[in-house]
């Protein structure tokens, strides 16, 4: 995925800017009950969005909007914060624009009260029987393969893969999908070879990806809506590393996420007021459920082996 990082404008500037868009189409999506609108040139992009996120009836009023422009020019990402509005020029890619969409949702909800304040988390949850394992890093450290592994595996089941919701009630935490359909990678059959049937039925584009049913992938009795942290995984890839699993104290998890810029490259709004709010969001968390973390330097089935060892009980 293209590196970018996005322009914060204005309301003038917003309008300036969309008024020399071109006709597009428009669809609504129910992003854990915030309606993020999609505006797009794109028939493509239309479909891949109607396929990954959960529909919103037409008349509710959007919470965030996003415009995806494809084009083969220099890519622009502008975000005017106060419509929660993001305007993506020259994209080709559509896991740009359903990430961009998570984190205008995102934006939504940090602006929540207290109460009612959901946290996002750029990251892969697997559900266990109601209790289940988050597995956070940054890119390259083999979130997706291992994600893949443990719902290959017997007793796993689909709540996220890239992205979930997080909201404290009861003096505990609860995680929420995010996503009705995952963005998978045909080469995960290459790994986990119980997946290459069903992946060949997966309509790919040029990235090698596609929109996959999980109720066909997994079954639909393995669809989860919600779950309950019952450990966090934080996954690194260091060859000078002597570690392969260890477990971490509140403020060494808290430490890598901070260096690790909480492991999200799509983060709209940068400020240190947002910044110190994710920071006390982790801290929580963290005090919530135990940390580990697993360097990925071994082959993914030794690296799967670890993470199975921690699977919440």
């Amino acid at each position: 995925m293209a590196k970018y990082r996005a322009r914060i404008i204005g309301a003038e500037e917003r309008e300036r800017l969309l008024s020399r868009l071109p006709p597009l189409y428009g669809r609504k999506a129910n992003i854990h009950g915030a309606c993020v609108k999609l505006l797009t040139d794109s028939r493509g992009f239309k479909d891949a969005w109607e396929d990954n996120f959960r529909f919103m009836d037409e008349e509710v009023r959007p919470h965030a909007r996003v415009f995806a422009i494809g084009g083969k020019g220099r890519l622009s990402v502008d975000y005017e914060p106060l419509s929660k509005t993001a305007i993506v020029r020259n994209c080709d890619y559509y896991g740009l624009v359903k990430s961009i969409a998570l984190a205008a949702a995102a934006d939504y909800f940090e602006g929540y009260s207290s109460l009612q304040r959901r946290h996002s988390v750029h990251g892969a949850f697997v559900d266990f029987g109601g209790r289940g394992l988050a597995i956070i890093g940054p890119s390259g450290t083999g979130k997706t393969t291992l994600t893949y592994g443990l719902l290959a595996g017997k007793g796993a089941n689909y709540l996220a893969d890239d992205w979930f919701f997080v909201r404290f009630m009861g003096g505990g935490a609860v995680a929420f999908a995010s996503e009705k359909n995952s963005y998978v990678r045909e080469d995960l059959a290459r790994e986990w070879g119980g997946f290459f049937a069903r992946l060949s039925q997966v309509g790919m584009d040029s990235r090698g990806r596609g929109i996959a049913d999980m109720k066909l992938m997994l079954g639909e009795g393995r669809i989860r809506s919600e779950s309950v942290p019952g450990a966090i995984v934080l996954l690194e890839r260091d060859r000078k590393s002597g570690r392969t699993l260890e477990k971490l104290g509140q403020g060494e998890a808290l430490s890598f996420m901070l260096k690790n810029d909480f492991c999200n490259p799509h983060q709209l709004v940068r400020t240190a007021k947002r910044r110190k709010a994710r920071a006390e969001f982790f801290r929580e968390l963290f005090s919530l459920a135990p940390a580990y973390i697993l360097n990925t330097v071994e082959t993914p089935a030794e690296s799967l082996a670890r993470l199975k060892g921690i699977i919440p009980k």
